[in-house]
């Protein structure tokens, strides 16, 4: 009776650890081959079964990627909005949003996108896709995508999972273009941080990404009167909205002295800072660095699920193995072409020794179709070594 017993500590130790590989695995670090977060992976395959060329509804892309998906429709419209920020991958109409501001994307069903020719080129290929059953045993989805661009690169990626997080910042597209045209030509290379937000960065402990480095990102602040500033930029993970608060906060705490502040950001963030007479602009911007958000400090951790296990990497490794992975797709592709044609020639060649031998006055007389077969088998024969000759050549 005694080996049959199972304590309490032993069942939860086994579905804490189930638990915490599927999170880690299914929802929160990206692979590291195509640079997605399994929702990201759904919602694309969605799009690109739905795709048409037309911008469609981004509440039918929802309902579409449900299929696939077993987490509810607001986790796939959030994750498809900031996927569509930064990634090229998605064409967009409609108001998704600013992350400069905070400002949320309508509802889904008020905005529309598509694929873009770009992503249909660089991230899809069903020959060279594997697939597996999706939640329900329905349908089948991809494992993952056949990813020919270091998209985890460009779009960056946040995600916390049990035990472990990840922190990928993005990075500049031609940057990225031209480091990996460096790696083909077997030069050095280097890869920092780049923002759409703008504003100054500070990379001397960047450390390629790694867990344990560390960069620091500026505003950019100009003096536009003797009593006016102007903050023409946020730092990446602020919005105008928390910035502005944090100024307050730093003026009702007494860390910085201001009269007033507005916001006018429109294409442009523009945000005014009016300070009293007598005070310096020049240390209210020090002061702003000092106790506000216009200066943040951001901690990468470059961590992806490699063979199916999480890994601690860094940007540079994973672009040298993104162009690795590029350069087997193509070759993939190439041969899978060429198959194709090989194909599509030794028929067009049966089908001339076929005509010009006139081998069909052979088979007027056959009296079933396995002698219609054999019949045509034994008169190719004698061509078999000028099939052969022309394959080598």
């Amino acid at each position: 009776m005694s080996d049959k017993i199972k304590y309490l500590g032993n069942f939860y130790e086994d579905w804490f650890l189930e638990y915490a590989s599927y999170v880690i695995l299914e929802r929160a670090v990206p692979k590291q081959n195509d640079g997605l977060k399994p929702v990201q992976r759904r919602i694309l395959y969605s799009m690109f079964e739905m795709h048409d060329g037309r911008f469609h509804k981004v509440a039918n892309i929802i309902g579409h990627s449900m299929k696939y998906h077993p987490h509810g429709d607001a986790s796939i419209g959030d994750a498809l909005v900031n996927l569509s920020y930064r990634s090229m991958l998605i064409e967009t109409q409609g108001n998704f949003g600013d992350v400069r501001t905070g400002d949320k994307a309508a509802a889904s069903r008020y905005i529309e996108a598509k694929l873009s020719d770009f992503a249909v080129d660089v991230a899809f290929n069903k020959r060279l896709t594997k697939y597996q059953d999706s939640y329900d045993g329905r349908n089948r989805e991809p494992i993952e995508l056949p990813m020919k661009f270091p998209l985890l690169l460009l779009n960056g990626v946040e995600g916390i999972a049990v035990g472990l997080s990840t922190k990928i910042l993005p990075h500049n597209f031609t940057e990225l273009i031209k480091s990996c045209i460096s790696i083909l030509n077997e030069k050095q290379f280097k890869i920092f941080p780049d923002f759409e937000s703008g504003g100054l960065i500070d990379v001397d402990h960047y450390k390629k990404g790694k867990k344990g480095g560390k960069i620091r990102i500026r505003s950019d602040i100009q003096i536009l009167e003797k009593d006016k500033l102007s903050i023409k930029s946020v730092p990446y993970s602020t919005s105008t909205t928390s910035l502005i608060d944090s100024i307050v906060k730093a003026n009702d705490n007494g860390k910085i002295k201001i009269k007033n502040i507005e916001d006018n950001t429109a294409e442009e963030v523009d945000i005014i800072v009016t300070i009293p007479k007598g005070i310096s602009p020049n240390q209210t911007i020090d002061a702003l660095y000092l106790f506000t958000q216009c200066e943040v400090s951001i901690s990468p951790n470059c961590c992806v699920i490699q063979n199916n296990k999480p890994v601690f990497s860094d940007v540079h490794s994973l672009l040298i193995d993104s162009v690795d992975q590029t350069k087997s797709l193509l070759r993939g592709e190439l041969e899978l072409e060429k198959g194709d044609l090989d194909k599509k020639w030794h028929l067009l060649t049966l089908e001339k020794i076929f005509i010009e031998n006139k081998i069909y006055n052979l088979i007027e007389n056959a009296e079933s179709w396995e002698m219609v077969l054999d019949i045509i088998r034994k008169a190719l024969v004698p061509f078999e070594n000028l099939l052969q000759s022309e394959i080598k050549d």
